[in-house]
């Protein structure tokens, strides 16, 4: 007999505590982004060149990384909803630091510790999710992680709007004792404070509390949320199994020939490089700065910034509708294609641009072609890369080598962003059109990976991967 919920309040519980775990994701997409309103503010406040700013920006990243390397391990010591708590602190904190910096460098150390949070972040919620959720609808629960870390970038946006509006269209002007750019990086604590909130509320994972003996409360979670017909004793007994014979797979586990790693695990790693070297978190992190180059207001050009923030949502709700019926491969390709073309238009239009009276413009149509031609090349990345890759990610590795392949492509996602995120205002100063002709060389390079490399998983048994 298939499983069902027989009392509604089951499923709407379960959906409660999901969302409420995925509250990280809308923490990683908001904090991530929300230094694209702020980049001006700081390079006027604090007088810092092109390097300095673009390293201010990327070193969260590889404070990521590292939170991302070692969040797994300090849920299995701590457990996932006190290292959840932990993050949500870490946010908070390092939201009031970068707004009270007393230099560039402070600045620097507190973008650390949010990219810490970002990263324990995104591994802490869909390890709890997928430990919580039925199997019936662990798919879809699953998917709140991403559609929140889309919304936390939109609403990072339209945040820095408002703020950018009430200081008269200036980051730099003061509103109370506090310059624009401060009031954006410090809002991040609200949403904090909800995550903390509701990390304090939600039980903990059934599968960490058998893993630490608390199998009497482990099974009232599991009544919780597991649908009526399921047998509890069953079920406890199952997850007693797994643990007794799971083995963490390790590094020397990826070991091959095609250059001391195995080829699925080098596919995975250049899936993740290409995902980003399309140029897509210049986007998130940059836009304000870029559209200000060509000649656009700060004002509006937080605007736009937002208005592609919501195309990323459109994007991403494309993709999970269509992921499972086109295919992962068909997917991507369409992605890499329109990138390509998209990146190639900007570029174009870039060129365009010249300095009248000391100040830079973007003259139209090129202004128009530019705006909707970034605006494209957001849609096709987040209908397919945005998603896909990580759908793939957690599908194409072998059982055996699954988690520590995917710790590897992660990491390689983190350092391309980080590299990526570094240098592109020192890139954007000398050659913006060359900049993005970069990028879309990049979007074919990753048609051509694709069509030749990756296998299409749809349909697959996981048990089938090899």
């Amino acid at each position: 007999m298939a499983t069902q919920y027989t009392h509604h309040e089951h499923l709407g519980h379960v959906v409660f505590i999901t969302a409420a775990a995925a509250i990280g994701g809308f923490l990683f997409g908001y904090d991530s982004s929300v230094i694209n309103g702020a980049v001006v503010g700081i390079q006027r406040h604090f007088a810092v060149g092109s390097f300095e700013i673009g390293f201010v920006v990327a070193i969260a990243l590889l404070g990521s990384a590292l939170g991302a390397w070692t969040g797994g391990g300090l849920a299995d010591r701590w457990g996932r909803t006190r290292s959840m708590q932990v993050a949500a602190l870490l946010f908070a904190v390092s939201s009031i630091g970068q707004m009270l910096p007393f230099s560039v460098w402070d600045l620097a150390f507190w973008r650390v510790v949010a990219g810490f949070a970002i990263g324990m972040a995104s591994v802490l919620g869909p390890a709890y999710i997928a430990e919580v959720a039925p199997p019936a609808f662990r798919g879809r629960l699953g998917s709140f992680q991403q559609l929140n870390i889309v919304l936390g970038i939109a609403v990072s946006q339209l945040v820095n709007y408002v703020i950018a509006r009430l200081a008269d269209g200036d980051v730099n002007n003061y509103l109370g004792p506090l310059q624009a750019w401060q009031w954006m990086l410090g809002a991040c604590v609200v949403p904090a404070g909800f995550y903390l909130l509701f990390a304090l509320t939600i039980p903990e994972s059934p599968r960490y509390l058998i893993m630490s003996g608390r199998t009497k409360r482990a099974r009232e979670v599991l009544a919780e949320v597991e649908p009526d017909d399921v047998d509890l004793d069953d079920r406890i007994s199952e997850i007693q199994r797994v643990l007794r014979t799971e083995r963490v797979p390790g590094l020397r586990d990826l070991r091959g020939p095609a250059l001391g790693l195995l080829p699925i695990v080098w596919i995975g790693i250049v899936l993740s490089i290409f995902q980003q070297f399309v140029g897509i978190n210049v986007i998130f992190y940059y836009s304000s700065v870029l559209w200000q180059s060509v000649g656009i207001n700060q004002a509006d050009s937080l605007l736009i910034s937002f208005s592609s923030s919501i195309i990323n949502i459109i994007g991403t709700f494309i993709a999970i509708s269509l992921v499972d019926k086109i295919g992962r491969r068909p997917l991507l390709m369409i992605g890499s294609a329109g990138m390509a073309v998209s990146l190639a238009t900007a570029a174009l239009a870039f060129s365009a641009s010249r300095v009248v009276n000391g100040a830079v413009s973007l003259p139209n149509p090129q202004g128009a072609i530019a705006l909707i031609a970034a605006n494209m090349f957001v849609l096709f990345f987040a209908l397919s890369w945005g998603v896909v890759v990580w759908v793939l990610l957690g599908e194409m590795f072998p059982n055996r080598i699954r988690a520590a392949a995917l710790g590897v492509a992660a990491a390689a996602q983190w350092i391309a962003n980080w590299a990526i995120t570094v240098s592109f205002p020192a890139l954007a100063d000398r050659n913006l059109p060359l900049t993005y002709a970069g990028y879309a060389l990049f979007a074919l390079l990753s048609f051509l990976f694709v069509a030749k490399w990756v296998r299409e998983t749809k349909g697959r048994k996981l048990e089938e991967m090899g």
